[in-house]
């Protein structure tokens, strides 16, 4: 009878240990990333003037915590005993005094690493020091974790993910673990209990629709990362998220498409990772990414992915539940001209079949916000008209009144 008590309270510990931390991720997370405008090139100051301007630009306040710094953060070798150390030239007080800082402004911090023997800039990767690294993190007090799936030879992706979770998990202090495998072993199908977000496809470049290649590998405009994959909507939920990748907001594209960019993100409770320089980022760029009503959106509470509800024309439309049986809708202007929307809410059934939910329009009326422009737009007893510019955004809520 002991034999058995004992096999029940072993089998029971490895169980509870070998789980990722819960209670994080509840909502998309919201941060920056160095990645998208510095790659490598990236230091100390850099990053204090990057926390710096979270709190002065409003970001903060806004609901973004975490500050993620991408490859090339390390040494190009590990020390003696096989420990990851930080570049002493970029980061010459180490990254449990950047980790400090950071966290004094009230944020929260990241570093990147990689399943693989190598980083995908050739940095060393955590194969066979997952442990070890998890270990370094926690003393650091990471917050975040983006573990990367470059040079990982024959390694099968869920095996590997999981063994970094329970290193994390051994180590003791909780972390947001952000799996980076590109969608390429459909972690949507196995992700959920391994880490708090999985990447669902390539890396994304600043561009409207496009596909750049890159010899073995393409990066993907947002709209091409949009429409790539199909029917995982279900599998996104609170502390269980698919990542569309860091934004490019304020990298280039025009702001009507920055706009676009930042509420479909938002539509599809992705995170909502920041990868612009934030030092030198237009007036109209921050009042994008820090349009709070927006970030609610992505916020919800019920967590539900949004989705594509018709293609009317040249205007997509997409739909997104939200709590309190509120509904948020965006429609796009994929032409290249401006567009006159005129649309009837009685001649729509507005519903989420996955999720059991359903508009009712014609037996009730909706109040309407735009949310960019932060007025109101009268009810659904009326078509909604608007003129709405080339790759822009009309994004609203409503409300029952």
């Amino acid at each position: 009878m002991k034999k058995i008590v004992i096999l029940i309270l072993v089998f029971t510990s490895i169980n509870t240990f070998s789980q990722k931390f819960e209670g994080l991720a509840e909502t998309p997370p919201l941060g920056w990333n160095s990645w998208n405008t510095f790659a490598t090139d990236i230091n100390e100051q850099l990053v204090k003037d990057i926390a710096d301007k979270f709190v002065e630009l409003g970001l903060k306040e806004a609901g973004y915590e975490y500050i993620v710094l991408d490859d090339g953060w390390m040494a190009k070798e590990r020390d003696t005993h096989g420990n990851l150390i930080a570049d002493p030239i970029k980061f010459p007080s180490g990254m449990k005094a950047l980790a400090d800082y950071i966290h004094s402004k009230g944020l929260k911090f990241g570093l990147y690493n990689c399943a693989g023997s190598k980083t995908c800039a050739g940095y060393p990767g955590s194969r066979g020091f997952e442990y070890q690294d998890a270990r370094s993190y926690a003393s650091w007090d990471v917050d975040y974790l983006k573990y990367d799936w470059c040079n990982t030879d024959k390694l099968n992706a869920e095996g590997a993910y999981i063994t970094m979770r329970d290193a994390l998990k051994a180590a003791g202090r909780p972390v947001v673990f952000s799996i980076c495998e590109w969608g390429d072993n459909e972690p949507w199908k196995w992700a959920k209990d391994v880490g708090h977000a999985w990447r669902v496809t390539g890396d994304i470049i600043n561009c409207w629709d496009c596909e750049v290649g890159h010899g073995s590998w393409s990066s993907w405009g947002v709209w091409k990362i949009i429409n790539m994959r199909k029917d995982i909507r279900k599998v996104a939920g609170p502390g269980h998220w698919n990542d569309f990748d860091m934004m490019e907001v304020g990298n280039g594209m025009a702001d009507a498409e920055d706009r676009t960019h930042f509420a479909m993100w938002t539509m599809l409770t992705s995170p909502l990772i920041m990868g612009n320089d934030l030092r030198v980022a237009s007036k109209e760029t921050i009042k994008t990414l820090a349009n709070k009503e927006v970030i609610a959106v992505n916020q919800d509470k019920l967590g539900i992915q949004g989705f594509r509800f018709s293609n009317e024309g040249d205007f997509e439309i997409w739909i997104k539940p939200l709590e309190n049986d509120a509904w948020a809708i965006t429609f796009v202007n994929m032409s290249d001209k401006p567009l006159s929307l005129n649309f009837d809410w009685e001649k729509h059934d507005i519903g989420d079949d996955v999720n059991g939910k359903r508009m009712e329009a014609k037996q009730q009326k909706f109040k309407i916000r735009d949310l960019f422009n932060h007025k109101n737009l009268g009810d659904t007893s009326k078509n909604l008209m608007a003129e709405i510019q080339s790759h822009d955004v009309l994004m609203v809520k409503l409300e029952k009144k």
